[in-house]
């Protein structure tokens, strides 16, 4: 080998190991500091420390507690204030050689690592200021073909972060000379347009997202990237993992989304990383100290269960001394039931406010008077809004939902066994809904946490204090054209202030309204299908579970294959028997019947068929989903198709009929509940199996017989001496 050639690359190999050392040494974490401008701590901001903190980034926040005079930036141009503020602070850093200054927005900026990885790839990038770049040249799209040509990645400049050294960047903001409200990225892109101060400051633009990932413009190439007890946010465009989030334009709640996973909000391996920050402690602080939560609720519609709902109001585990209560009901059905209600719990809400709907007033008034009644009163520390199809079954959702700490917080509701819930995870470019990509995970559960969302309705709570400071001068259920749930959500995304949901605890569930007939007598009665489990809850015997619980011996044999356990709830008996009552269209208990395909009833009794009050497949349900799980108990191998013609209650009266003939059933098994309580309804009456002589005298309202229809037993009614007796009977299996 030559020796002079030798000699020329070991120089090389010399220098360029001195020029990477130094290199090195200047690009210490230690030489980093971080810039940034805020006028007031929003939730924004706040977000923005918390990563910084996890990171161990040095921040400088510049403007706190001073007065915006930068313009609308949301809306149109200006922040010409932050660079007057950053050319004040840099000139404290003007001879640093060695400093590396990061200026970041805070209000819409997460970052995603730390700055060990933010040095080494601003090192490699071998200038010194790197601008952030996006797809848009705003704010003077003339100026677009000014900037120099770039075949892969972003072309135009983005002021909202850039990185650089101290002596440079200061150069650079020493040429403000504009006024506050003057536009920052059109100051920054003037210089960077000038071929010579590029040069000179050796400038470059993050054309791949290498170290700023601006969002606007750049959704879809955006995903998170599990990794191991960390996300990232992912440029699937050009393979490139940023440091750094900005949501600029209108892309803050894409920035939201991708917050509530970023870096360790949420990850696969430890679930809610920040859950537990920040909470408030109750435990020991005695009653009369608790928050006042003004507590708004609004009866929109005809609503499914209401008088269960209003009575969990009074159940809450809360003081209801500290409880300030608004009632708006635009029901004139459920005007009953408010009346019972406050004569049950008047001693609970004395000062109680209730806009009936004699006084006609539009949900979005009544929402309004409710919430600003809580801004009006320094004493008001919560305001808990909640809609009359919120069924909540968890006593101690406030204490949850004040200890969480957050300015709008929401328990997460769904309907039974749907996807259909209190909280959109995304929205359109229109602003209606979209869903997100976690969104039917958090709905199932499979995702735990507090997610920030862009839309809330039917129940939510809301700080005092934010609703007298960054919510004090908007109208929050107002706006044209807009429902006050979307006027709502809209208003409070617009002052920067996050909305959360909960998923952490059980809070119960949403009521389906739609198919809510009240001109029944007990339109609850319907609701098996839309409302399974508040039905249930209703209607069925509260020890019905126990059937299939070992140990309970809940189920009795009176007489040898008649079974005997617990159906229908107390409520259930006396709506049924009202409502036949109600009907009033009693057989004559006659041979001859009308209502049947044969016109002919071999055994007549006294009574109503389920069709004919249109109860028929309400009733097929129920035999489906608590009758065939008993039989199948009961009756080892037999599968029953709880397919029923004969659905009918029976009417017992010493001088109507008092008693039915022996006889076998047409069905395949036969049940019976007793709708109503020997030796206070009625006396008399009962079923005697005669094959085993064998007489069950004294049924007990709600539970039910079941027994073989054909062949086996042949049975009989016992006469009704006194009163009147009721009784559900269902041929299974015909």
């Amino acid at each position: 080998m030559d020796l002079s050639f030798f000699a020329v690359f070991c120089a090389l190999l010399l220098g360029f190991a001195d020029h990477s050392s130094a290199a090195d040494r200047k690009i210490s974490p230690e030489n980093l500091l971080v810039i940034t401008a805020a006028t007031e701590e929003t939730d924004g901001f706040l977000r923005f420390m918390r990563t910084a903190k996890e990171f161990n980034y040095t921040v400088k926040v510049l403007g706190l507690g001073e007065e915006w005079k930068g313009g609308d930036v949301a809306r149109t141009v200006g922040g010409g204030q932050k660079v007057r503020w950053l050319k004040n602070e840099l000139l404290k850093h003007a001879s640093k050689e060695d400093l590396i200054i990061l200026f970041v927005d805070s209000y819409d900026v997460i970052f995603a690592s730390g700055p060990k990885e933010l040095l080494r790839k601003f090192g490699q990038m071998g200038h010194r200021v790197v601008f952030s770049a996006e797809g848009f040249c705003w704010p003077d799209q003339r100026l677009a073909p000014k900037y120099p040509p770039v075949h892969h990645g972003k072309r135009y400049l983005n002021s909202g972060g850039f990185i650089g050294y101290a002596p440079d960047l200061y150069n650079i903001v020493n040429q403000w000379k504009l006024k506050d409200n003057d536009d920052d990225q059109l100051f920054y892109t003037r210089i960077y347009l000038d071929k010579e101060q590029r040069s000179r400051f050796n400038m470059t633009l993050d054309h791949r997202s290498q170290l700023i990932q601006n969002l606007n413009g750049a959704i879809e190439e955006v995903v998170l990237k599990f990794e191991k007890a960390r996300v990232r946010a992912r440029n699937v465009a050009y393979d490139t993992l940023p440091v750094i989030i900005h949501g600029n334009g209108p892309t803050k709640l894409q920035l939201n989304y991708l917050g509530n996973y970023v870096p360790t909000a949420w990850t696969y391996e430890h679930g809610c990383g920040n859950c537990d920050d920040d909470l408030l402690y109750f435990n020991d602080v005695p009653d009369e100290e608790m928050p006042i939560v003004h507590i708004g609720v609004f009866i929109e519609q005809p609503t499914p269960f209401m008088e269960e709902f209003l009575e969990r109001l009074a159940t809450l585990n809360y003081p209801h001394t500290r409880l300030r209560l608004f009632i708006h009901n635009n029901v004139v059905y459920h005007e009953k039931h408010i009346e019972q209600f406050f004569v049950r719990h008047r001693s609970l809400f004395p000062s109680a406010k209730i806009v009936g709907p004699e006084e006609n007033m539009h949900q979005g008034e009544a929402r309004t008077l409710a919430v600003e009644a809580c801004k009006k009163d320094p004493n008001c520390d919560y305001y808990f809004s909640i809609d009359a199809d919120v069924a909540l079954i968890n006593p101690d959702i406030l204490r949850i939902l004040i200890e969480e700490n957050k300015p709008v917080i929401a328990p997460m509701l769904s309907r039974h066994g749907k996807l259909w819930c209190n909280f959109w995870g995304a929205l359109s470019p229109e602003g209606f809904y979209s869903r997100s990509e976690d969104y039917i995970d958090i709905v199932q559960g499979k995702r735990v946490g507090l997610w920030n969302v862009p839309y809330l309705t039917q129940v939510y709570l809301i700080q005092g204090s934010i609703l007298r400071s960054r919510l004090k001068a908007v109208n929050l259920y107002q706006q044209d054209g807009m429902d006050p749930d979307m006027a709502f959500c809209r208003s409070v995304r617009d002052q920067g202030v996050f909305m959360f949901v909960s998923n952490r605890d059980e809070f119960g569930r949403l009521i389906s309204t739609n198919n809510y007939n009240t001109s029944r007598l007990y339109p609850d009665m319907w609701q098996i299908f839309d409302n399974p489990t508040d039905w249930k809850e209703k209607y069925i015997h509260e020890n019905y579970s126990k059937i299939f619980e070992e140990g309970e011996n809940v189920v009795e044999e009176p007489c040898p294959d008649v079974y005997w356990f617990p159906a229908f709830s107390e409520r259930m008996c006396d709506e049924l028997v009202e409502t036949m009552e109600d009907y009033n269209g009693w057989s004559n208990g006659q041979h001859k019947d009308e209502r049947l395909s044969g016109g002919y009833e071999n055994v007549p009794t006294v009574d109503i068929h389920m069709n004919q009050i249109q109860f028929e497949k309400e009733w097929l349900k129920f035999l489906k989903e608590y009758i065939t799980p008993v039989t199948e108990k009961l009756y080892p191998g037999y599968y029953p198709k709880a397919k029923a013609v004969m659905n009918f209650v029976v009417r017992y009266r010493p001088d109507e009929q008092p008693f039915l003939r022996p006889h076998h059933d047409s069905s395949t098994f036969t049940i019976n509940i007793a709708l109503n309580s020997k030796g206070k309804d009625y006396q008399g009456g009962g079923c005697r199996f005669l094959r085993y002589d064998c007489n069950v005298e004294a049924p007990r309202k709600g539970w039910s017989f079941m027994h073989p229809g054909r062949l086996t037993h042949y049975h009989e009614g016992l006469p009704t001496t006194q009163g009147t007796r009721y009784i559900m009977v269902s041929f299974v299996d015909p």
